[in-house]
């Protein structure tokens, strides 16, 4: 069976092996788990899943392979899909539902057993088989004070004991917003080390070769600990239509200053222009010319910007086109000069992508960045990491 199971969990095109496998195989002979299906699925996705990403990949598959809600002996019977799609809402009276006895948990399992066995057609609207829209302890769309909803949807009425084919870890899909952690997995591709300071890490291997050269007379050796010395120049988008996407941009921001030892930080509003700030309590008072900041850090750095580059295009193309006050260049012009003085760039939009087309301001810094701008999912970020990493 796992074989099969492995198998089909490599049609799902999840990156699974051999190893993974002999992993479970020898998890399930040392009983790390009982008999409960539960138990199984969250000793296999340990076993099998080694990225957060693929968790969804994985609940589907497994959802596919293990039709079922527990591993109940004798429970051969699968349920045809087309009997679960909705086909009415059965809206009853408090009375009726009054005079629906609960069955418990052993008597519940029992009967659902006896009708998979009994039932030969789909059914809908009833009290006793499994269907849709009725008052059955088993199938979807209906009421009972419990039973088992058997189908992904509920119709709103939260009573079931036990979920069929309930999907848990859809938001950790390639497509979704990023929570910190998953920032924080994306931005460690975006990395070069370098071992300097102090030398307090045990150097084994030149422990080992110190030693044998010395006649076997123990021969410690330190060396520096290995840091991550990117430099990172990050630009953050606030105000106005960015309001909509605080959350992200905080665990963004949060995650960096975590990842990177050498990052600076500048807020913008809309587009770049002469001058940049770093509290936005005190941005009129107390900005921070754009030149400063290219004089000031060197063509290592690389650049993200982080906005939803949502605005009118003039605001881009035009002199005192910004909504603050009259700035004597274009932004567009401030644009190209971050981008010559670092060339290795890129612009994270927290706006769905499939919005991008229908925004020219967009198109407009998309073209001046050389299409490097990249949506601030987990697939748009580790793209945006690439990306900056291919010159380091």
């Amino acid at each position: 069976m796992l074989i099969d199971f492995f198998l089909h969990l490599k049609s799902h095109k999840l990156p699974v092996s051999t190893k993974e496998l002999l992993t479970l195989l020898e998890a399930v002979r040392e009983r790390v788990c009982g008999h409960s299906l539960d138990e199984f699925y969250y000793l296999a996705r340990t076993c099998m899943v080694k990225d957060e990403r693929n968790f969804d990949k994985f609940d589907r598959a497994f959802g596919e392979y293990f039709k079922g809600v527990e591993s109940i002996p004798g429970l051969e019977a699968e349920i045809p899909e087309d009997w679960l799609k909705l086909m009415l809402q059965r809206h009853l009276t408090a009375e009726e539902k009054a005079r629906i006895e609960k069955l418990g948990w052993e008597k519940l399992m029992e009967e659902f057993r006896k009708r998979l066995a009994e039932q030969d057609g789909r059914h809908a609207g009833g009290s006793k088989w499994i269907g849709t829209g009725g008052s059955s302890p088993f199938g979807a769309h209906g009421y009972h004070p419990e039973g088992i909803r058997i189908g992904p949807e509920s119709a709103g009425n939260r009573t079931a004991v036990k979920v069929w084919d309930e999907r848990v870890y859809r938001n950790l899909d390639d497509s979704v917003e990023l929570g910190t952690r998953n920032i924080k997995l994306a931005l460690r591709r975006l990395r070069r080390f370098a071992r300097e300071g102090a030398a307090t890490e045990l150097d084994l291997d030149g422990t080992i070769g110190a030693t044998a050269r010395n006649a076997g007379w123990l021969d410690l050796l330190l060396r520096p600990e290995r840091h991550n010395q990117i430099k990172v120049l990050l630009f953050l988008d606030v105000g106005g239509s960015m309001d909509d996407h605080v959350r992200v941009c905080e665990e963004l921001f949060s995650a960096a200053r975590v990842e990177f030892k050498h990052l600076q930080y500048y807020y913008f509003h809309n587009c770049v222009y002469e001058w940049l700030w770093q509290d936005n309590n005190r941005r009129h008072r107390d900005r921070i010319s754009t030149w400063d900041v290219i004089h000031r850090f060197g063509p290592d750095y690389k650049l993200i910007f982080v906005g939803d580059a949502s605005m009118s295009p003039y605001e881009i193309l035009n002199r005192a086109g910004s909504v603050e006050y009259n700035n004597e260049e274009p932004g567009a012009v401030w644009l190209r000069r971050l981008l010559e003085q670092y060339p290795s760039a890129c612009w994270l939009n927290p706006e769905p992508e499939r919005y991008w087309e229908y925004r020219q301001s967009i198109a407009v810094i998309r073209q001046i960045m050389g299409q490097r701008m990249f949506s601030l999912t987990l697939d748009g970020l580790e793209r945006a990491m690439r990306q900056l990493s291919k010159s380091n």
